[in-house]
């Protein structure tokens, strides 16, 4: 059953309103209950938010219109539109200098998409058009971008803590809080490595370490590896070892893209069709078939970008059934192989990671229940880079500029309701 548009009604016939949109409609009302709640506390007889007595949990906090938890591509763009809304905020990052998130990745990694879709709202990605940025490039461009923008990012501070008091959240970092009517979680869904418990029975011999922790294949031992996923990071990583190590592919093949990448056909046509038809508008929430490709993504991610079955093969990497579990020590695979190797490379994803999020705001699969970043339920907070927020391109470079646009109008729109209520 397709749904309406949110934004607009239909005349004649009550239309059939699907569950997104009655979500979305049921926040805008929540959103306007609360700001009504806020500016007329004074008249009703009941405190203004923030103003309870000195041991309140707001006492002593840096006040904000808005305050921006993560520092990435996601926040940065957040922070460039809520610059040009002139409303005050501060965007907090826990990494020492803006873009480590992406320094800290494995030596070789390059961007799937050329320079020409890398770039952020107001500037694009420098150099050559039809090159893929190393990611140390990406992590000065990020740098290059907040600079440029004068985005007030507070490096080094962890988020610790997000809570609410009354119409207020409160965010905690260390011994400091910011309190803001709007809070936008921009810190994306990899935020803990996540790897099956039967880990823990691995001959410890075994040299093991998570895709997160890699950067080249000096830190394994001398021997055979086995890559556990055989998505886009186990692919990418199986190519690099293959250079020293004899390499083990385990996991379901997710599909690739049938095209050199690096070729004129690419850039010009599969490119540009993949990533900003495909990814970023016919899968999408909204869309009957993105609503059923959703879960797929979620649990398994996206097809294989760059690399092709045929180059692991040429590269000798063995592909091989899924780890099903340990015997003796040893991983076996799902076919009862067990597979004599001296490195394991878990490269199987992550868990969200918002445990340090106190509200009721998750579903039953642990992830933040929200709608294009709206949350359900908690008027002013949302989410910007969650995998698949919008679509797949909401975790992607090119996707951030559109997500950050929706969150923005949206916290404008309710602060500018908010004023129009205190001034009636």
């Amino acid at each position: 059953m397709a749904n309406i548009s949110t934004e607009a009604g239909l005349r004649g016939a009550a239309p059939t309103v699907g569950i997104a949109a009655t979500r979305w409609r049921a926040g805008a009302l929540l959103e306007q209950g609360a700001a009504f709640t806020q500016l007329e506390a004074p008249t009703l007889g009941a405190p203004a938010a923030g103003a309870a007595g000195p041991d309140s949990a707001t006492a002593g906090g840096e006040r904000f219109d808005v305050v921006v938890i993560g520092g990435g591509q996601a926040g940065l763009s957040v922070g460039y539109r809520l610059a040009r809304e002139g409303l005050k905020f501060v965007i907090l990052e826990a990494r020492e200098r803006i873009g480590d998130s992406w320094r800290s990745r494995w030596d070789s990694l390059r961007l799937f998409t050329p320079a020409r879709f890398d770039g952020l709202d107001g500037m694009r990605f420098p150099g050559s058009k039809r090159g893929f940025p190393t990611k140390d490039e990406m992590a000065d461009f990020l740098e290059q971008y907040a600079a440029a923008f004068r985005l007030p990012v507070r490096t080094g501070v962890k988020v610790d803590e997000l809570t609410r008091v009354g119409q207020e959240y409160v965010v905690t970092a260390g011994g400091t809080r910011y309190l803001a009517a709007h809070v936008v979680v921009a810190s994306a869904g990899y935020q803990k490595p996540k790897v099956p418990g039967f880990a823990a029975d691995i001959d410890p011999a075994i040299r093991q370490l998570h895709s997160s922790a890699y950067k080249n294949p000096s830190q394994l031992a001398p021997g055979g590896a086995l890559l556990v996923g055989a998505g886009n990071s186990g692919a990418e990583i199986a190519i690099d070892l293959a250079r020293t190590h004899r390499v083990w592919l385990a996991g379901r093949h997710p599909g690739h893209i049938p095209v050199k990448y690096d070729s004129a056909v690419a850039y010009h046509l599969v490119v540009p069709l993949v990533f900003r038809i495909l990814f970023h508008r016919l899968l999408s929430v909204d869309t009957p078939l993105g609503r059923k490709a959703r879960p797929q993504f979620l649990a398994h991610g996206g097809p294989l970008i760059r690399v092709k079955p045929g180059d692991l093969d040429r590269a000798g990497v063995v592909r091989v059934r899924r780890v099903g579990g340990v015997s003796e020590g040893k991983p076996v695979l799902e076919d009862g192989r067990r597979l004599d190797v001296d490195n394991i490379v878990w490269c199987t994803g992550y868990q969200p990671g918002f445990d340090w999020i106190k509200l009721p705001i998750f579903d039953a699969s642990g992830r933040p229940d929200q709608y294009r970043g709206v949350v359900a339920g908690e008027p002013g907070l949302y989410f910007a880079g969650l995998p698949f927020q919008h679509s797949p391109s909401s975790a992607m470079i090119h996707g951030a500029a559109r997500d950050a646009r929706r969150v923005v109008d949206r916290i404008a729109r309710r602060i500018r309701a908010g004023a129009a209520v205190q001034v009636a």
